[in-house]
């Protein structure tokens, strides 16, 4: 007995593979890339070190030397660090040791679209909490519903994505103090932020803090895929015992620490996204009907109540990412702060759509 293929896992036959578009038009503001590019010189310098590269051997199995790095950024001893093919990889590696099946994740409302995904390919049980109606968290509401149900892992992006707004340090220390869960701090977009936002110094005082960081956003490096995470040293030792043989390539390994050597090159331009960020929001609230949510990040999240925006914006060959028709988020549309000229092209394209 045949048949013409082997069914795949029922949690997945309706699943659709989790993308944004990737569509070839002039401005493209839909994933929270950073529209300009590594600094000068960078792959220069990639290029040079690769040369020596023994390529017919296996890349170092612990990726010794960029973990190095990673701790003198931060502060902390070698052995807190984990890096891996992008923060996605990280937060999957966290929920494959610490969550899996009769286990509970803890997210909230809205959030990183991605984090139910993760769960679902780890096969763990979402427990999701809603913010509340200025998309924050409300610390009481929250803490009740974290001891009802008891979660594995409790996950906070900070800043929010696709909302924007970061959370209080001292929500997150409740959080931690007042459940025995494993607290992971999704940071991808911290650096955007202001002084004061990051959790990352707690590290050393929260005995169940991870903050998870990536090379995707602020370092300019979406195409390198390199994320990693700054945890007590028990966290680290149990994700090696899911990651991959020899997953992180050594490539990878040198862009990286080539990325963290020249740092203040790299992230010279946070100013200049903030400072756009910020024309646009003003530009957008003087627009009749758009109401623009307060951001920490490289993107606004607006709402609406033009059914066809995503639509009326890519006629005019503006990419955003449309995230009306997901929960508590109708009429709401996420916009990446671009350079000047795409940000320009956003507002004239909104205003002609508003006015018309």
């Amino acid at each position: 007995m045949s048949t013409d293929r082997v069914p795949v896992r029922d949690n997945l036959v309706d699943v659709e593979p989790y993308g944004a578009p990737q569509l070839d038009v002039p401005v493209r503001l839909n994933t929270n890339e950073t529209a300009e590019a590594p600094p000068a010189g960078y792959l220069e310098e990639v290029a040079r070190r690769l040369q020596s590269l023994a390529l017919h051997r296996y890349p170092d199995r612990d990726h010794v030397d960029l973990r190095a790095a990673l701790a003198r950024r931060h502060g902390v001893d070698p052995s807190q660090t984990w890096a891996a093919n992008g923060s996605n990889e990280i937060l999957l590696q966290l929920l494959q040791a610490y969550a899996g099946p009769r286990r509970r994740v803890a997210m909230f409302r809205p959030s990183y679209s991605m984090y139910p995904e993760l769960c679902r390919t780890a096969m763990s049980e979402v427990v999701a909490i809603d913010l509340d109606d200025a998309f924050q968290i409300e610390p009481e509401a929250t803490i009740a519903a974290l001891v009802d149900s008891g979660p594995h892992v409790v996950v906070i992006a900070s800043p929010n994505n696709p909302v924007g707004a970061t959370v209080a340090p001292e929500i997150i220390v409740d959080i931690h103090d007042q459940t025995s869960a494993l607290i992971v701090v999704d940071e991808a977009y911290i650096e955007f932020a202001g002084p004061g936002a990051s959790v990352v110094d707690r590290v050393a005082d929260l005995q169940r803090l991870v903050v998870v960081r990536t090379f995707s956003k602020a370092f300019r490096l979406a195409g390198l895929r390199l994320g990693y995470l700054v945890a007590p040293d028990w966290v680290v030792n149990d994700v090696q015992k899911v990651r991959l043989p020899y997953h992180l390539d050594a490539l990878k390994q040198v862009a990286g620490m080539v990325a963290l050597e020249q740092e203040s090159h790299f992230l010279e331009h946070r100013q200049r996204i903030v400072a756009e960020r910020q024309r646009m929001a003003a530009a957008l609230r003087g627009m009749a009907g758009v109401e623009v949510f307060d951001s920490s990040a490289n993107f606004l999240l607006i709402r609406t109540s033009h059914p066809e925006l995503f639509g009326a914006l890519l006629k005019q060959g503006v990419l955003v990412r449309d995230f009306s028709s997901a929960p508590r988020l109708a009429g709401c549309t996420r916009i990446t702060v671009g350079t000047r000229e795409e940000n320009d092209a956003l507002l004239a394209a909104m205003k002609s759509v508003i006015e018309a």
